[in-house]
């Protein structure tokens, strides 16, 4: 059952959530035109700075080649800064170049894979909800709230990388319930996706919000306590 304003389990919600998490790639701003443009800005700096790599590799064939050797790694995808790292020594190797490289242009990526453009609403849905409840971010993704302007809003923050585990593992909801002084039932977790952030709280013992502009999708018997299709909803849902 999905809850409304109106429904006996969300007002039975309301009563037991003293924290609610957010997921963030995908959930407070679209990851996937952010990484694009990252990805472009470290190419133009090793064409400046290493152009035998360039001279190689188009940029299309360089993000194809990133894939290919982080494919291969699933064990590490818990901690992407390390393992966007190792990539880039592998880089560096290819073009002739020694490891000077790895730690400036680790730096122009991520400075650039911070530069979000948050969706409509979302910091006066984080104070409005900050009033009543501990506002958590928890992530997968090597994201800074503090370096992106946003961290003021959040009480605490949790990511794949201190757990050693990525969601949908309970360890990275549990850390969340650890950080936030609350049990795991008082968390409700909100993010885009279906596997990671919804089943991967459920199952964690958190009630877990979705969202998504097609409800249609959910393909799990195991229901989310709510779906809106944009966090602005929870201020009305649970305030």
């Amino acid at each position: 059952m999905v809850c409304n304003k109106e429904s006996i389990c969300e007002k039975n919600m309301e009563k037991r959530t003293r924290c609610i998490t957010f997921d963030l790639d995908d959930t407070l701003w679209a990851i996937a035109p952010v990484i694009h443009r990252a990805e472009l800005k470290f190419y133009a700096w090793l064409d400046s700075y290493y152009p035998r790599i360039t001279r190689a590799m188009s940029p299309q064939a360089l993000i194809e080649h990133r894939h290919s050797f982080m494919r291969d790694k699933a064990t590490l995808m818990h901690d992407l800064t390390h393992l966007r790292k190792l990539w880039m020594r592998e880089v560096a190797k290819l073009g002739g170049y020694g490891e000077a490289l790895v730690e400036p242009g680790f730096q122009i990526f991520w400075q650039a894979r911070n530069e979000v453009a948050l969706f409509d609403q979302v910091e006066q849905t984080l104070e409005a909800l900050g009033k009543n409840y501990q506002i958590g971010a928890v992530s997968n993704g090597n994201a800074d709230v503090n370096y992106i302007g946003i961290g003021h809003l959040f009480d605490f923050t949790v990511n794949s990388e201190e757990v050693g585990k990525t969601k949908p593992d309970k360890k990275i909801f549990q850390l969340a319930a650890v950080k936030a002084g609350v049990g795991i039932e008082q968390i409700l977790h909100v993010g885009d996706d279906m596997e990671a952030d919804v089943i991967g709280a459920l199952n964690a013992g958190a009630s877990a919000a979705w969202v998504t502009d097609n409800p249609a999708r959910w393909d799990h018997k195991t229901q989310p306590d709510i779906i809106v299709s944009h966090i602005s909803e929870l201020v009305d849902l649970l305030t």
